[in-house]
């Protein structure tokens, strides 16, 4: 296992005696890991979408309350399907935070399992620090008497340090689950200023939020087959110029992204220059190109290039 990033440091001795560390939260895909981060965080900083692999890579928020500062891991979903180069990088990303992590959150959905939960548990049985369940989604329930016979069903498949119902959509039991991970952090001072959330660059967000938007507008199968890539990224003053590459693998299709007459890459761009205007305060001036590089998502050498190769690279 590779040690974490020169940024996983800990306090040295003397500062206050805090509770402060790092929480994996872990998961199958699409069960709502990154909804879970931004409500814990309070602001969005890794982008949502009702589809599998949207989040792609392991990012950090930092919450700092008045008795810890809890870092937690988003990690992208853990799954079987597929062998492209594209899916052993998530699965790498995912599994490799179990080697620094002090708890994990393993996220499931109400009343739903499955085998890629399974495996999820399975991965965690040489992990020996505390493993807290959150089962997601109890707001879609609508016989809430099955509920808790499947939280005692969950509960015997390993003993898990804590079982916690939430909904990360609407916050409901989240501030429960809250404390219980500050109980399980060890003692220590903080690990990063008071007043930060992340450690990802607004480029880097700049190019999350474009896919975000093409994850939504665009049909099932095509977010797979895209990545987006920042060429420029310049601050005048008030203003941001962004330039961003939306790298496809085939011709057929940059015409799906660009749509008739361009309308769907007008309105993904449209809609990500705004979200970036609220996230920067700033006016934003955006352009999107579209490119194929061929089989990009199956070759290593292309995904180091556009920043995949390296699970811990963006910190």
């Amino acid at each position: 296992m590779a040690p974490p990033p020169s940024s996983f440091s800990r306090p040295t001795a003397g500062e206050s005696e805090l509770r402060a560390g790092y929480v994996a939260l872990l998961g199958r895909p699409n069960v709502g890991k990154s909804t879970l981060l931004n409500r814990l965080i309070g602001q969005k900083i890794s982008i949502t979408a009702p589809k599998p692999q949207t989040t792609r890579h392991v990012i950090l928020g930092i919450q700092t309350l008045p008795d810890a500062q809890i870092i937690y891991v988003d990690t992208p979903g853990l799954h079987r399907r597929g062998q492209r180069a594209m899916n052993r990088y998530l699965n790498r990303a995912a599994a490799g935070v179990l080697g620094y992590v002090d708890v994990v959150v393993f996220l499931i959905e109400a009343l739903r399992w499955i085998e890629e939960d399974q495996d999820v548990l399975q991965r965690l049985t040489e992990f020996g620090k505390p493993v807290v369940l959150a089962v997601n989604k109890v707001d879609r329930l609508t016989d809430k008497r099955r509920l808790l016979p499947f939280l005692q069903e969950m509960a015997a498949k390993r003993l898990f340090t804590e079982v916690v119902p939430l909904a990360a959509i609407n916050g409901d039991n989240v501030a429960a689950l809250e404390q219980v991970i500050t109980r399980l952090l060890p003692i220590g001072g903080r690990i990063f200023p008071e007043d930060q959330i992340t450690t990802i660059s607004e480029r880097f967000m700049a190019a999350e939020l474009i896919r975000e938007k093409l994850t939504r507008l665009l049909r099932e199968e095509l977010p797979y087959a895209l990545t987006v890539e920042i060429e420029q990224f310049v601050e005048e003053g008030r203003l941001v110029r962004i330039h961003a590459v939306i790298w496809v693998e085939r011709n057929s299709q940059k015409g799906i992204v660009i749509g008739e007459k361009g309308v769907t890459l007008r309105e993904v761009g449209r809609q990500a220059r705004e979200d970036l205007e609220r996230l920067l305060d700033r006016k934003v001036f955006l352009e999107t190109w579209v490119k194929v590089r061929e089989g990009w998502s199956d070759d290593e050498r292309a995904l180091r290039s556009l920043g995949y190769g390296d699970p811990d690279s963006q910190f």
